[in-house]
């Protein structure tokens, strides 16, 4: 278990009932089917994750376009360096590969965890 800023704990509360449509997706349709527990919008240090696996120490971030401008691109430069210092592991995805080639993502997750696609519990 990390530290994490208490302060961020409503907001994690309130991202998680308000998760983007990419993020809903991959939760719903993939996540929730792994046999290990995916925490969403987890809070890590002074950062919010969108999803996270502890057994394995690895995050998984869904980025829209924001994230493509030079403001963001060096803010997540920043929290993935963070996060790789507590020796955890970030995955990044974008929005548009949720939406355009959701299996290869799915298929990326599973490889990177060690997993098949046996191993996920039936819907």
């Amino acid at each position: 278990m990390y530290e994490y800023d208490k302060k961020l704990v409503k907001n994690a509360q309130t991202l998680r009932k308000s998760m983007t449509k990419e993020e809903r997706k991959l939760w719903f349709q993939f996540l929730k089917r792994l046999p290990i527990t995916v925490h969403r919008q987890h809070n890590i240090g002074e950062y919010i994750v969108d999803f996270y696996i502890a057994k394995y120490k690895t995050v998984i971030e869904i980025d829209g376009l924001q994230h493509g401008e030079e403001k963001h691109a060096q803010a997540d430069k920043k929290r993935d360096e963070t996060l790789s210092r507590l020796g955890i592991r970030v995955l990044r995805y974008t929005n548009k590969d949720v939406n355009e080639i959701f299996n290869a993502v799915a298929e990326d997750i599973l490889k990177r965890l060690g997993l098949s696609v046996m191993d996920l519990k039936d819907e």
